[in-house]
């Protein structure tokens, strides 16, 4: 484990979903990646001792090219590794919009493309970029980092996902907390954009998820990385290692919701996730 030298670092994801609109290629949500940005701003400057590692999905950018080729399981033919290349390089398309967006609203943000250091096994991230991470906080940076293609033992190539790495990066850089911001405040017993009468789950532990597990709905759009459960499981994983953290799970498309989950612990936003 590498310890990091000062408390209170918290991980924030700005889901792919959230920052771009994942029905049509390539569209950055702008207005809201920008907003986004002030709110971060905010937080940071209403508490200078907070540590923040940030992280975003694809979106329709990295989600739609990696689902093209399949690269997500795996990478053998020259087609397919064009397909990885494409992929890698559409992520950090929209990579250069978030940082470009973070650095106007006065962050510290660091591009730490992940894909150059990320080794997998079948799948399963087995190296990354920890030490550059926890160097970058030391300076006072805030690394930015987001899901990516990744060289794989098994399988040639892969994608690992923003949360994966996440978790490969929490075992070595222990947070406090880890705000996953997406489009919808929260777990819900069906998809709330398309079913009303889908309910809140407030909140979610490993004795409870069990019984959810079928409702809670998939996300919809390209997602080449797992939907919804897919997530609820990598977050209860991290909260059974880590008894101390908590996650919470809340939309990015409330004005202000983003800038009270980095300031504020616990209360009714979202869902949280603890063990």
């Amino acid at each position: 484990m590498i310890e990091p030298s000062a408390s209170n670092l918290v991980y924030i994801k700005l889901g792919g979903s959230l920052i771009t609109d994942k029905r049509q290629a390539e569209t950055p949500r702008l207005d809201v990646i920008q907003r986004l940005a002030a709110e971060i701003a905010a937080a940071r400057r209403g508490d200078p001792s907070m540590r923040l590692i940030i992280g975003h999905g694809s979106g329709s950018f990295g989600h739609v090219v990696g689902s093209r080729y399949g690269t997500r399981n795996g990478v053998r033919t020259s087609e397919q590794w064009y397909g990885f290349a494409a992929t890698a390089d559409a992520a950090a398309r929209l990579n250069r919009i978030v940082t470009a967006a973070l650095l106007a609203a006065g962050i510290p943000a660091w591009s730490i493309p992940p894909g150059v250091a990320l080794r997998c096994e079948d799948g399963v991230i087995v190296d990354g970029p920890a030490e550059t991470v926890r160097l970058a906080l030391d300076r006072g940076l805030v690394p930015l980092v987001h899901g990516d293609v990744a060289l794989d033992r098994v399988r040639g190539g892969t994608i690992a996902s923003t949360e994966e790495i996440f978790e490969w990066l929490a075992e070595r850089l222990p947070p406090q907390r880890m705000v996953l911001a997406g489009e919808v405040d929260g777990v819900y017993t069906g998809d709330p954009l398309r079913d009303p009468s889908a309910q809140r789950i407030p909140e979610i532990t490993p004795h409870t998820f069990a019984d959810m597990a079928t409702g809670i709905s998939h996300s919809f759009g390209t997602d080449v990385t797992g939907g919804m459960a897919a997530k609820v499981q990598q977050a209860l994983r991290l909260c059974q290692r880590h008894p101390q953290l908590r996650i919470l799970l809340c939309s990015g498309l409330i004005p202000g919701a983003v800038q009270r989950a980095l300031t504020e612990e616990g209360g009714p936003l979202g869902t949280v996730i603890y063990s």
